[in-house]
């Protein structure tokens, strides 16, 4: 017989999965942003700063002692952490790596066939000479072999050795050093990944396995779908599979939805939710999640345990948006209360917060403004501007 589990402990699972009930204060190492990273499994990687990239946002989020340069130097010093693709870019712990050599294997021969029809003919013509440049010469960027005649148009007219450097990457043979300015830089695998995260690749087997297995584990329950959305490297079919063949090892539970709809029947390890340990609450506080936050990221999930609808409106025709262009979500103990659009202006020295949506049933008490101010100031810290400048009908009046 199913669990049915309760919508209130199903969200405070999922926020301790997502290191969203510690102490936000709490002091955070080095060492420890490597755990916090591999317990969230991976931190997705994007380019707009309104305020800070996505990446520093979504740590900042659960850590508001964390450090950039702890980053900066577990990615591009210490070999721990790597970048690469799960369903977007993302920084992942290089102790994985091996599983993405196998990543890497099963995609080479579709990402050649999209190419071929992306690029055209000869889209492989530098590969060679831009790979030996590399081994001898050491780390480059994209820039630094540029053919002076090209003209780029974006990710749509990428020069000969750009998409050179875009396929090695994505192949494994190349990894990313670092970024100037957010722009890649390029070097050999081998000279970038710590040694001791050069493994054999695995089989295919184990690698699904060590996939639906690793991704069930940090959503606490899932769906079949959910698990094979996770990482985004195993098809559905294979993540169906892998839960049917592994029925021994799960329980079936039914998630209560927020809305009160019909319960989700997903699955969870045997012993559930014992087995989780104790769950706290998490903090009360206000806090400023990214747009990209990985507990937001499967939007239908989302919906279902916060009743929260959430889209990135950032492709969205200007006169079409409901909310903005890049509108951080709002989380406030284990609720989703809210959304608010800021953007930090660095001559200044504000951010400017332009408008503030609370979700249905929500109040905008004074306790709970000042909750959100207390926020918003820390925020603008760690974004480097000096106040917070709230713009005449901020509050929607």
């Amino acid at each position: 017989m199913a669990i049915l589990l309760p919508n209130d402990q199903a969200r405070k699972i999922f926020l301790e999965r997502q290191r969203l009930s510690e102490p936000p204060g709490r002091a955070l190492t080095k060492l420890g942003l490597l755990q916090l990273v591999d317990d969230l499994g991976f931190v997705q990687v994007d380019s707009i700063a309104t305020v800070e990239r996505a990446h520093h946002m979504i740590l900042f989020s659960r850590n508001q002692t964390y450090k950039r340069e702890h980053l900066t130097l577990l990615l591009e010093k210490d070999g721990e952490l790597f970048e690469h693709w799960t369903h977007d870019a993302s920084i992942i712990p290089s102790r994985l790596f091996r599983y993405w050599k196998h990543r890497f294997r099963r995609r080479e021969p579709i990402i050649q066939e999209r190419w071929k029809k992306w690029h055209g003919e000869g889209f492989d013509s530098a590969f060679e000479e831009t790979f030996q440049h590399i081994a001898e010469n050491g780390a480059i960027m994209s820039r630094d072999m540029k053919a002076e005649e090209h003209k780029s148009g974006g990710w749509w007219n990428w020069h000969p050795n750009k998409t050179a450097l875009e396929y090695y990457w994505h192949t494994g043979k190349l990894s990313i050093a670092g970024r100037v300015n957010f722009q890649k830089v390029y070097d050999l695998t081998e000279r970038v990944i710590a040694q001791h995260h050069h493994e054999p690749e695995v089989d295919h087997d184990t690698f699904v396995d060590w996939a639906c297995r690793s991704a069930l584990d940090k959503l606490g329950f899932a769906t079949s779908g959910e698990i094979a959305d996770f990482w985004e490297i195993v098809t559905p079919q294979e993540a169906k599979d892998w839960v049917k063949d592994h029925r021994d090892e799960l329980v079936e539970i039914l998630i209560e939805t927020a809305d009160g709809s019909r319960p989700r029947p997903s699955f969870a390890f045997a012993g559930f939710p014992e087995h989780l340990g104790d769950i706290p609450e998490p903090p009360a506080r206000v806090r400023v999640l990214s747009p990209f936050d990985p507990l937001l990221r499967n939007r239908d999930r989302a919906e279902r345990l916060f009743n929260f609808f959430y889209r990135i409106e950032i492709f969205v025709p200007e006169p079409k948006r409901q909310y903005g262009y890049y509108v951080f979500p709002l989380l406030e103990g284990d609720r989703m209360i809210g959304r608010i659009d800021m953007k930090a202006d660095r001559k200044a020295g504000t951010l400017d917060v332009k408008k503030l949506w609370l979700e249905k049933g929500v109040r905008a008490s004074a306790g709970r403004l000042e909750k959100l101010d207390a926020e918003l100031q820390r925020v603008a810290r760690f974004g480097g501007v000096e106040r917070v400048n709230y713009v005449d009908g901020w509050r929607g009046e």
